[in-house]
Parts: structure tokens; sequence; C-alpha cells
């Protein structure tokens, strides 16, 4: 069995795939409103201040339109996966770029072609990010998945809205 197809790991991929799909939905209600997320194997957070009723109607039309096959729902741009893929690569090739410095003065001179490495690397990562979502960190076949419940949790300033499933 591969690595990606265990419960534990598939049901979280499955979960990510739907918080991605929900957030796109919930997008276009919601345009201007700063949303996120964070899925685990019981489902899904979505972060931001929206109503209760709009992440229930979201979630039941993401999951249905990706058993529709709108795979695409479930890779999102501002995916953490995106983000850690950019600073990988542009931190690797830094680090690259400043292997054998051995004096601040070496490693100030290398300082341009470092930041030119970096910034390259960012521009390399910037199609991987999405093809590591549809391939490994996220799923856009709900398979099983369902609605549990949804419960809109106030920290503060902070609205969070755990939604849970099971397969």
């Amino acid at each position: 069995m591969p690595l990606l197809d265990l419960p534990l790991v598939l049901q979280t991929r499955r979960n990510h795939g739907l918080e991605h799909a929900t957030l796109h939905i919930l997008g276009e209600k919601y345009p201007r409103r700063a949303l996120g997320g964070h899925s685990n194997p019981t489902g899904f957070l979505i972060i931001g201040d929206v109503q209760v009723d709009d992440v229930r109607a979201a979630v039941v039309q993401a999951l249905a339109r990706l058993r529709a096959g709108e795979r695409h729902l479930a890779i999102h741009a501002g995916c953490g996966t995106n983000f850690a893929v950019s600073g990988l690569m542009a931190g690797l090739l830094a680090w690259l770029g400043m292997a054998g410095a051995k004096s601040w003065r070496s490693r100030l001179l290398r300082l341009p072609f470092v930041i030119a490495l970096a910034a390259f690397g960012f521009f390399l990562s910037q199609p991987l990010g999405p093809v590591l979502q549809a391939r490994v960190t996220t799923s856009g076949d709900p398979g099983d998945l369902s609605l549990v419940d949804i419960y809109p949790i106030r920290f503060g300033p902070f609205v969070f809205h755990r939604v849970v499933t099971r397969a």
C-alpha cells in the first residue's frame, strides 16, 4: 500500500482537497475577506469571520462539485504547500550560493549572487507547488467523505469553523 493511500494520510488529503474547494466557494461570496484553513484526518478548520450557514452551504456544494469531477477545486493558490516549496527552493539555492564562504567579507561579496539565486529558486518553484498539491498533499476525489457537523468557535477577535467529516 503506497504511503499516500494509508488511511490517515488519505483522509487528510481528501479533507485538504475539500477544505480548498470550500475556500474557493466561500471566496466567491466573501471576495475581500481573509480566509484560511487547516486539515487533518477528521476534518478541517475554516479560519475567518464568515457565517456558519455559509460554511455549511459551501462544504455541501464543494463535495457535490468535487464528486462531479471538478478536481481543480482541490488546488488553491494560498495553500501552505506553495509557500513551503517556494521557501525551500529559494533557501536551498541561497544556501548553495553561500557554500564555501568562510569570511564575512566573502559572504557580503556573494550577497547579490545569492539574492539572484534565491529569486531564481522562487521563480522555479511556482509551478511545483500546485503539482505537489495535486499529487501529494490534496485529493480531488472525496471518495465516501461526508459532512458530520460544523462547530463555530470564537477566540477573542478570531473566528474558526471546525468542519467534522467522516469516511
